[in-house]
């Protein structure tokens, strides 16, 4: 599952190259994203086919589920990936990318996928554990070390391990794509394990969380996204808790300006396909698939390092505290949250050991 052949800065240029040379074969440029090297790249997921086979009838025309927006990185890496397969199948393959949850939204979507209504998404693993428990140990909090630890497990064997474990599911996992590290952020600050205790924290409901922020010594609130806002303002929460971009992007830095950098879970999400629309195509068909899906996780996460780095430098500027938890303190929270994983990974123990060994 490793990607080889490119590294560091030339990795970087490739994939944003050929970020613009998408969009310059398929005409677009409405959307745009600009990152902390001043690397722009764009991408309209309403043009996703390789002009060279536009007047070509397509064998297959598949659709494309994303809840997310036009221009978010998943959004533009899927619209990448269209466009590739579009160009590398000659034009049998047409794959129409729908955003902003147009389909239906990622819950509705999994089973979509499974029953072949639709044939590709971009999902998040906390959505995925109850199709597929082996996931689960991916969203256990505290389990990267940092970024370069997570890769470093999910372009190897582990991460090849855990993909294989969808078969039977009904859904093919292509690739990983990255959606950054979660952490809190609050109304007033928080220094040390002990600041955490009785803070009412919003969370996606999800029994993970819950359990964590009440080791944690918090208690936990299930809010839908669009009610954060109001709710850190008027005080019904003390806290949430997201990764920078989302955290900017929806305002919640002018009302809670205390980021607490725990990155408590690092989670990944996923590029799938319905296995039924999967086992529809020729091996070689398969294969391109898989090589774009590759190709498109790579672009995704130069785009996704590129919004975050933008995200953060902008509420910084905005009079956001940014706050470091000391070793010591740091090591109290992942010690705390512990018994998270005898409930929920117990039979998977062994897995969690070898992605640990695997930190630097």
């Amino acid at each position: 599952m490793r990607w080889t052949g490119f590294s560091g800065k030339r990795a970087a240029v490739f994939v944003m190259v050929l970020g613009l040379i998408v969009c310059s074969l398929t005409g677009c440029g409405q959307q745009k994203l600009v990152g902390s090297d001043s690397a722009v790249a764009e991408a309209d997921t309403s043009s996703t086919i390789c002009s060279q086979y536009a007047d070509v009838k397509p064998k297959f025309v598949f659709t494309y589920a994303e809840n997310q927006t036009a221009n978010y990185p998943t959004s533009l890496a899927a619209c990448q990936f269209a466009y590739r397969v579009h160009e590398r199948t000659k034009g049998a393959i047409q794959i129409r990318v729908y955003t902003d949850a147009e389909l239906g939204d990622e819950t509705d979507m999994y089973k979509e996928v499974m029953y072949g209504g639709v044939d590709f998404m971009r999902a998040s693993l906390s959505g995925l554990t109850q199709y597929n428990d082996v996931i689960s140990v991916v969203v256990m909090p505290y389990l990267f070390q940092d970024s370069e630890h997570m890769w470093d497990v999910l372009d190897g064997e582990i991460g090849k391990e855990l993909m294989d474990s969808f078969q039977g599911t009904g859904m093919v996992a292509l690739s990983w794509y990255d959606s950054g590290a979660r952490s809190f952020y609050l109304r007033e600050p928080v220094y040390t394990l002990e600041d955490m205790k009785n803070k009412v924290i919003r969370i996606q409901d999800s029994v993970i969380m819950e359990d964590m922020v009440e080791l944690l010594g918090g208690r936990s609130v299930a809010l839908e996204y669009d009610e954060v806002y109001s709710a850190l303002q008027v005080g019904k929460v003390d806290a949430a808790e997201n990764n920078f971009p989302s955290y900017e992007s929806k305002y919640h830095n002018q009302v809670a300006p205390y980021y607490l950098l725990d990155e408590h879970t690092r989670i990944p999400e996923m590029q799938l396909m319905s296995q039924a629309s999967y086992d529809r195509l020729t091996e070689e068909e398969k294969q391109i698939i898989l090589e774009c899906a590759q190709e498109s996780a790579i672009y995704e996460r130069q785009l996704w390092a590129e919004w975050e780095e933008t995200a953060k430098n902008k509420v910084i500027e905005e009079g956001c505290e940014i706050i470091t938890l000391s070793e010591e303190e740091l090591e109290k929270f992942k010690e705390a949250v512990q018994p998270v994983y005898e409930t929920y990974c117990r039979d998977y123990m062994d897995i969690i050991d070898r992605i640990r060994a695997e930190a630097k």
